[in-house]
């Protein structure tokens, strides 16, 4: 049950894979990288369960944590650069 589990993990993953090469803006490729993150850690935590090693959770918090991190600077990287290259041009312009 848990092996056909994680081969659902694996084609959503595939999915995902596939929206971040194909997605027409950027949002919707880092949308599609968070969601490989999410299922990445989906997918620890199924072979720590088969493996019978209770440890691999801490490993998938943390991992967890770093994707959320992660997405949100690139996010926020993103928005500041969008929002300082509409300033830039609005002052140009203006001259």
């Amino acid at each position: 049950m848990f092996t056909a589990a994680a081969i659902a993990v694996l084609v959503a993953m595939a999915l995902a894979l596939v929206r971040a090469y194909a997605g027409p803006t950027l949002y919707d490729r880092i949308l599609a990288v968070n969601v490989f993150g999410t299922k990445t850690v989906l997918l620890i935590a199924i072979v720590g369960f088969l493996t019978g090693r209770p440890e691999f959770l801490d490993i998938v918090m943390v991992y967890a944590l770093m994707n959320f991190i992660t997405v949100i600077g690139i996010l926020r990287f993103f928005e500041y650069s969008v929002s300082q290259a509409s300033a830039n041009s609005e002052t140009i312009k203006e001259q």
